[in-house]
């Protein structure tokens, strides 16, 4: 495990919820992939499109790592709709402390399929 993967992911996700889009962009590689319940795109102008009008926050959980790949369930909230919130998970891949691609999944389950990951690739305080 690379805590240099873990700290960009959550870097990433300061600057998100921070609406710190500068640094958005700069943790993140030219061709970024983020997918989602609505899609995938490729881009720093798709992110930045995303980053500015998806009025989401993440809150960053659970950490799964290995070989680059980082799965984070997250507590979502929207602006849209402040009072609701839900727990959902993203995969994100980390090359030379930028991320290439995110892809937001329902659940932590489903991300762990989908990365190959497993509960044994948490990362803990131990």
């Amino acid at each position: 495990m690379s805590t240099s993967e873990i700290a960009t992911v959550l870097a990433w996700h300061d600057a998100l919820n921070s609406q710190d889009i500068d640094t958005l962009l700069q943790l993140s590689s030219d061709d970024i992939e983020v997918g989602g319940p609505k899609g995938a795109s490729q881009g720093l102008a798709a992110l930045r499109e995303w980053a500015t009008n998806a009025g989401i926050t993440l809150v960053p959980g659970r950490m799964f790592v290995h070989h680059g790949i980082i799965v984070v369930e997250q507590t979502a909230t929207w602006t849209a709709e402040p009072d609701k919130s839900a727990t959902l998970a993203s995969a994100f891949r980390v090359v030379e402390d930028q991320v290439t691609s995110t892809f937001r999944h329902p659940d932590l389950v489903t991300a762990l399929g989908a990365t190959d990951l497993s509960e044994a690739d948490e990362v803990t305080d131990n």
